[in-house]
Parts: C-alpha cells; sequence; structure tokens
C-alpha cells in the first residue's frame, strides 16, 4: 500500500476491523518510512454475471428468474421445488464456471431443456414450447417425437 504523504510502499498494518454492514475490511497503516498512520479499506469488487439476449441486449443475471420459469413449466407437476432450485443451482454453477462471466439465452434455454428432459417430460414440453417458440404445429410434434424417440 502507498503511504497518501509520501508515497513509501511499505507499511505495516496496526488495527483490522470488520465494517458494521460486514462488507468491508477497514485497516490502520503505519507508514515505515515517514511514520504517519493513514486507514485504507478493503472490499470485494463484484462484477455481475450477465445474460446475453437474443437481441444483443445484456441483463444481470437473475436466479428467481430462473427458478420462476421452472416453476411455471412444473406447475401442477409432481416435481419438488427442491429439484428446481438444484437445476437452478447447476445453471449458475455453469455461469459462475466462465472466464466471461456471461452466458446467451439460448445457451440457459438448452440446459433448462437438458435438466427437465431428465427431470419431467411434460415440464420439458411446456418449457420447451415457450422457449423455442414453435412456429407451427410441425415443429411441435417433431420435438415431442424427438422425445418419444430417446424414451424407448
Amino acid at each position: 500500500m502507498k503511504c497518501p504523504y509520501c508515497g513509501h510502499l511499505g507499511d505495516k498494518v496496526v488495527d483490522s476491523r470488520e465494517s458494521k454492514e460486514g462488507d468491508a475490511i477497514r485497516r490502520r497503516r503505519e507508514c515505515l518510512e515517514c511514520g504517519r498512520r493513514f486507514t485504507s479499506y478493503e472490499r470485494i469488487d463484484e462484477i455481475p454475471y450477465m445474460v446475453v439476449k437474443k437481441d444483443g441486449r445484456r441483463e444481470r443475471f437473475d436466479r428467481q428468474k430462473l427458478v420462476e420459469g421452472l416453476l411455471k413449466a412444473c406447475e401442477k407437476r409432481p416435481v419438488r421445488v427442491a429439484a428446481l432450485e438444484a437445476i437452478a443451482d447447476r445453471i449458475e454453477a455453469a455461469l459462475q464456471e466462465r472466464p466471461e462471466r456471461e452466458m446467451a439465452t439460448q445457451e440457459i434455454g438448452q440446459l433448462v431443456m437438458d435438466e427437465l428432459k431428465t427431470l419431467d417430460k411434460v415440464a420439458f414440453v411446456r418449457f420447451a414450447s415457450v422457449y423455442r417458440n414453435f412456429r407451427d404445429i410441425d415443429e411441435f410434434t417433431h420435438e415431442l417425437n424427438e422425445l418419444l424417440r430417446t424414451r424407448e
């Protein structure tokens, strides 16, 4: 830490305390060159995880929005909320493991569909019908036939 008085780079920490909110650490430091004391604050630099929309816009990843979509797809289905939370955990972990800290909605949607396909076929079809925005009944029928083929 550079001394604000003399510019020397050597110092020692005299006292450390966590802030009341717990989001920062206050440190009293003493310069080893001039002996003067100064305070520094350490905060976590939180870079948000972003979702890249189909039109190129970026918005913050919203776990609650993901869980709400899963709940809608599984409405009136015998699926435990804990299973949906676990899906959200896995998708959030996949996003956090990426070095660029962002993921396209198409990738997130595909991850959700892969998870729902193994969890509940009806929920998968519901989610896919909204997510994929089928243009006609033939596309929808094709997806159902693929689902039936993988089941056999």
